[in-house]
């Protein structure tokens, strides 16, 4: 069986439903549109093209449960979400609703291939032998600081002076 071609908007959906079934054990549409700040109606029709696809389990005023196809999509989804957030909060210092917003959008068109490399980056970062080095913003630029370190520059990671 081959994986149904989805939109961007139907990712979000189905995603939506695997982090709603996490945290509360159930998904419904009402909680879909207030979680997704769309109106009801979009809802429907979000969940009966996933119903067809076969992604979902889906009846008119009952919650929503994902099928196993549905869980497993999904779950690819929410690992490139939380990998892309991690990397842009933890590593980079993006602010947490900035970096929300650009991972819910790169997350549908980033390859698994580019994904892995920023997962291993985000990883030696945590484990730089410089203890846990992170991208730090100043006046002269970006450089590797190492968190807790009273230096400016992390001297293990030998990166040029910016």
């Amino acid at each position: 069986m081959s994986t149904p071609e989805l939109s961007a908007s139907l990712e979000d959906y189905l995603e939506t439903i695997f982090f709603l079934s996490r945290e509360d054990g159930v998904a419904r549409p009402k909680d879909i549109a207030g979680r997704m700040k769309v109106r009801a109606a979009s809802v429907t029709g979000a969940l009966r093209a996933l119903g067809e696809k076969g992604l979902i389990n889906y009846e008119p005023y009952a919650s929503v449960t994902l099928t196993e196809e549905g869980r497993e999509i999904a779950g690819k989804i929410a690992v490139k979400h939380e990998a892309l957030l991690h990397f842009f909060t933890q590593v980079l210092g993006v602010d947490a609703s900035e970096a929300e917003e650009f991972a819910c959008s790169m997350e549908h068109t980033i390859p698994d291939h580019i994904l892995q490399r920023f997962v291993r980056f985000a990883e030696y970062t945590e484990k730089c032998p410089a203890f846990n080095a992170s991208w730090q913003e100043s006046a002269e630029g970006y450089f590797c600081k190492a968190q807790g370190s009273d230096t400016k520059r992390c001297e293990t990671c030998r990166l040029p002076e910016a």
